[in-house]
């Protein structure tokens, strides 16, 4: 049975139900299967994620708006888990690229504050546009959803660059400027959460990604902290890309997949979380029903 509540409402409702709310990177519709089978409540497509996954290409704001789509369409038509979005920094028209995620089935997207040649947050040499062109971004994309509860959220790297106190005088105007939500990038402590929740009454996303800036937080240690999402943007995709790697290597060297089968999800588990077999018999009575008809 289709939710006929909106996607930015199911993302509210599960930000609200838990705090804080768990969400994790998904790369492609089996993913998001897999995340809503392990009991996640709500998904992420990573900017990233899109051009490291689909195109092979590192981020560095390389992809475009119809890549990003793709991918939306794909997860979204897999599961009614709400998705939030990675925007990067609008890509050029944030109220056209509202509209058309919203279209596609996302719950959500975060807009940033860098320059359009943007950089991964958590490197060094990121460059921001003024408070002013990001209110006018965050502006534009809150219009643009016309009361269809799509949550807009105001991505920050000013932390790294300007300090806190500048950081959080730029997240007082994005509120004003609409954004629902706010998520500040790179910070290095949990008093750092603490300072910005404790100056503002919207939900604030910790990004909690590998190698990065940020230390691995507990979701203990962020409820502490009043955190609202835990984000784990490219976790599972790390995990596979190394699991493959070390696939291919031992496949090359051993000339046989033997040693890996204990390894691999197998076929029986791939069909259940697919309801292969549902399906499948869905199929077949359609073709009997074909067949009777001819």
């Amino acid at each position: 049975m289709l939710n006929d509540t909106s996607a930015g409402q199911r993302l509210r409702d599960a930000i609200a139900a838990e705090q804080p709310l768990q969400m994790v990177g998904t790369i492609n519709a089996y993913n998001a299967l897999l995340a809503e089978h392990a009991g996640f409540k709500a998904l992420y497509l990573s900017g990233a994620g899109v051009a490291n996954a689909s195109y092979g290409l590192p981020d560095l704001g390389l992809t475009t708006i119809d890549n990003v789509l793709e991918d939306i369409r794909r997860i979204c038509g897999a599961t009614e888990l709400p998705l939030l979005v990675d925007a990067d920094t609008g890509f050029d028209d944030p109220a056209q690229t509202t509209e058309r995620f919203i279209a596609a089935g996302a719950a959500g997207l975060h807009i940033e504050d860098q320059i359009e040649q943007k950089r991964c947050g958590h490197r060094p040499n990121k460059q921001l546009v003024s408070t002013e062109e990001m209110c006018d971004r965050i502006s534009a994309a809150a219009t643009a959803r016309n009361h269809s509860g799509f949550v807009i959220m105001a991505r920050t790297d000013a932390f790294a660059n300007e300090g806190m106190d500048a950081a959080l005088q730029r997240i007082h105007r994005y509120i004003d400027a609409g954004a629902d939500m706010i998520f500040p990038e790179a910070l290095t402590e949990l008093d750092h959460y603490r300072q910005i929740t404790a100056s503002i009454d919207v939900p604030v996303l910790a990004n909690i990604t590998e190698f990065g800036k940020t230390p691995l937080f507990t979701v203990k240690e962020l409820a502490s902290a009043n955190i609202a999402i835990a984000l784990y943007p490219l976790t599972a995709f790390r995990s596979m890309s190394a699991a493959a790697e070390q696939a291919y290597t031992s496949l090359r060297q051993q000339g046989t997949q033997k040693p890996l089968l204990d390894k691999m999800q197998t076929r029986e588990q791939l069909y259940q979380h697919l309801d292969y077999y549902r399906l499948e018999q869905q199929v077949d009575e359609k073709l009997d029903n074909d067949n009777g008809q001819s």
